[in-house]
């Protein structure tokens, strides 16, 4: 892993991307030791992060993730998530937070040396590809070792270097947890499946 103790960098933390991840990998991240482990390779003039909530709960389970970020180290950003009920008639919650994060990022890229994005999403790779034309290095932090990877690949290349979070989590990671079981392709019949493999929501 590639860092300079001099040089300014923020992490750009995108909430539900970096759970999702941590969650198929079998980690839960503690954010204290997560701060303190880039502290000690870089000097961190930020770390944001992003999350969408839902306003109409009376209590959410965010709520003490949050307000324990926003008191240790973290800048919180969020929005209200919509909620909308689909042609199927299911509940669903749409709180994309791509925007800000990439406002945040732009705004602050021309005092930075580099950015960490926690997030594998192929939407940013324009918003890196902008922020390294300013001179800026960009890190991306998430990982090909889930099925499907979480990580698009064209993010992956566009990134100055790649952090696999399997490899690092041990710095930070709360408590262990068992990897969420693969998700068999839709194509595949009884037949072809494993006994050892399940599809899980």
């Amino acid at each position: 892993m590639n860092f300079f103790p001099n040089e300014r960098t923020a992490l750009f933390i995108d909430g539900a991307n970096l759970y999702t991840t941590s969650r198929n990998l079998g980690f839960d991240v503690d954010y204290r030791n997560l701060l303190e482990y880039f502290r000690k390779k870089t000097n961190v003039i930020r770390a944001y992060y992003y999350s969408a909530v839902l306003e109409t709960e009376e209590y959410s389970p965010l709520k003490p993730l949050t307000d324990w970020l926003a008191y240790n180290g973290y800048t919180l950003v969020t929005k209200a998530a919509k909620e909308f009920t689909d042609a199927t008639g299911r509940r669903r919650v749409k709180g994309n937070m791509d925007i800000e994060l990439a406002v945040d990022m732009l705004e602050l890229a021309d005092r930075l040396d580099h950015v960490v994005l926690f997030s594998g999403d192929s939407d940013f790779r324009r918003l890196i590809e902008a922020v390294q034309r300013k001179g800026v290095r960009v890190s991306v932090a998430s990982s090909i070792r889930t099925s499907p990877p979480m990580v698009a690949d064209e993010l992956r290349r566009q990134a100055d270097q790649f952090l696999e979070l399997a490899e690092i989590a041990p710095e930070f990671t709360r408590r262990q947890m068992e990897p969420r079981p693969v998700r068999l392709p839709a194509r595949l019949n009884q037949n072809d499946a494993s006994t050892d493999q399940q599809d899980v929501d």
